[in-house]
């Protein structure tokens, strides 16, 4: 008898994660961690990044073993969290139009590091009956054109770029204002699907299982 798929969950609520995935195939189920983040430091951006995409997906899958059962599902768990590393700090969201427009004087005509954790929790891989956990860093240097102040006050006033990592997006209206990325451009929306397939693979989990 062959081995049941695991299901897929995404710890995040984040629509590019999600569309991203199901644009490759994949459609998850959808489980917000709801943990609070602030307070979590680390040494480095990558090691940030790392850190609280463990803390969300093993939120998430804590919630699944308590259900019923649950500790007998095959899934894959999925968190992801991604920065900005620029000029060697963090940028998350920056919240507000004034952030907006502070931080694209600071970025134009530059460039910085896109960073994205993944943190994987397996069960039911085959050939183990434990949660295998894999958890990655994925990398993309995004180049940033050099626009001017009434560009960045237009980008800032749609008020896309407060709500995102890095203040900008590839796949959005922030995408002309983007010169190149050198790296997987899925990793700068938030999910590398590279990373993703790649991980499975290791674990005998094939990406066309997955519909993708």
């Amino acid at each position: 008898m062959s081995r049941p798929i695991p299901t897929i969950i995404l710890a995040s609520a984040s629509p590019a994660r999600m569309e991203t995935l199901q644009n490759a195939g994949v459609d998850p189920q959808v489980i917000v961690s709801g943990v609070d983040e602030t307070g979590i430091g680390a040494d480095s951006v990558s090691e940030l990044v790392a850190s609280l995409a463990e803390l969300k997906a093993t939120a998430v899958h804590d919630q699944l073993l308590d259900l019923p059962g649950g500790e007998r599902r095959p899934r894959v768990v999925i968190g992801c969290d991604s920065l900005l590393e620029f000029e060697g700090l963090p940028f998350g969201k920056p919240g507000s139009v004034s952030a907006v427009v502070e931080r694209w004087r600071r970025m134009r005509g530059r460039c910085g590091v896109l960073r994205t954790g993944h943190h994987l929790l397996v069960d039911g891989a085959p050939g183990t009956r434990r949660t295998v956990v894999r958890n990655k860093v994925a990398s993309a240097t995004v180049y940033f054109a050099a626009v001017d102040d009434d560009e960045i006050e237009a980008y800032a006033a749609t008020g896309e770029p407060a709500q995102v990592a890095g203040g900008f997006t590839i796949d959005g209206l922030g995408g002309p204002l983007i010169e190149r990325i050198e790296g997987d451009p899925h990793t700068v929306v938030g999910i590398s699907l590279p990373l993703l397939r790649a991980e499975l693979r290791s674990l005998g989990l094939g990406w066309p299982a997955f519909g993708g």
